[in-house]
């Protein structure tokens, strides 16, 4: 019989795995839109670039981690290490929070303010990096053993009240959850939004609110536990939402007109046109993001079907014993 420890290795490889291919992600789209162009010595410089530290941005992160700790410590304290959230889903949450950190407060976010092609970056890193992996983090159990042992039982019966439950329920689903999703992505676009976010520094945080809070909603409608009971739906779902904003990837790229003058000034700086920068954001939008929906619409499909195979062999596995 295998020794707890060995038992706990498979754990700890998927979770090491999981977090080395997020930060090679990160880290290799960071730079992808400068990438194009060889720099010369008056291009501005990568390495010059600031960090950001928003304070409300830092807040965030800062309540949101330290939260899902307290609760995480709690939990295992509890339950006994790797149990009620696995030591992967654990990681998964520490990746998606280093995925944010990557998108607004590293020199990316700085970039953005003088390339499209990087504010695309930023925006795939929110929906498409760290909304999932924050999802398959459970934060919600873990936010909810951070709260004291007194409070969680009214907490939870808070939660199941018709009046949250319900609406939760509507909003969270695989259809309400796309079409938030999708009307973010493609009312943002529109390039009087789009503008208004890049002159104004509060509608600038909306639109990242928006993209990253509605992806939230749509992935937990995809990877959810509770989503096994629509599982058709999540799938068409998750297929529709690959083709929609491959085609508004498409669109940009192969637009001949300049959506967003506002990079007009900044693109030639980095050895880019407008156009240009353009036509690389769209690529961005259009392929690497299209693969990780239909990557993860295959893995889904894939484990969905297997799941009557195993349930199957189990009756016949127990009479042969």
């Amino acid at each position: 019989m295998a020794s707890p420890t060995a038992r706990a290795h498979p754990l700890r490889g998927d979770c090491l795995r999981a977090f080395r291919i997020v930060v090679a992600t990160v880290f290799a789209l960071t730079p992808l839109c400068a990438a194009s162009h060889a720099l010369d010595d008056a291009t501005p410089s990568l390495a010059r670039l600031p960090w950001t530290f928003e304070p409300w941005e830092i807040g965030c992160l800062v309540l949101s981690t330290g939260l899902y700790a307290v609760g995480l410590a709690r939990l295992w304290q509890r339950a006994g290490r790797g149990r009620g959230i696995g030591i992967a889903e654990a990681g998964a949450f520490a990746a998606g929070s280093l995925a944010i950190v990557a998108a607004l407060i590293s020199p990316l976010d700085a970039l953005a303010d003088d390339l499209f092609s990087a504010h695309m970056v930023e925006h795939e890193l929110l929906m498409i990096v760290a909304a999932p992996l924050l999802v398959l983090g459970r934060p919600l159990t873990a936010w909810l053993w951070a709260a004291p042992a007194r409070w969680r039982g009214a907490i939870g019966a808070c939660l199941h009240r018709p009046g949250w439950r319900v609406p939760w329920l509507v909003f969270t689903g695989p259809l309400w959850a796309f079409i938030l999703h999708a009307l973010a992505l493609w009312l943002w676009h529109v390039p009087a939004l789009f503008e208004a976010a890049l002159e104004n520094e509060a509608v600038h945080a909306l639109q990242h609110i928006s993209f990253l809070g509605t992806a939230l909603i749509f992935w937990w409608s995809v990877l959810g536990r509770a989503t096994r009971r629509e599982r058709g739906i999540a799938l068409v779902s998750l297929f529709a939402t690959m083709v929609h904003t491959g085609a508004l990837g498409a669109l940009l790229t192969l637009s001949t007109v300049v959506w967003y003058p506002s990079y007009a000034p900044s693109a030639p700086a980095w050895g880019f046109t407008a156009l240009e920068d353009q036509e690389l954001g769209g690529i961005i939008m259009w392929v690497p993001a299209g693969f990780v929906y239909i990557v993860t619409w295959l893995w889904l499909a894939s484990r969905w079907l297997a799941e009557p195979r195993r349930a199957g062999a189990h009756p016949r596995g127990r009479a042969s014993s």
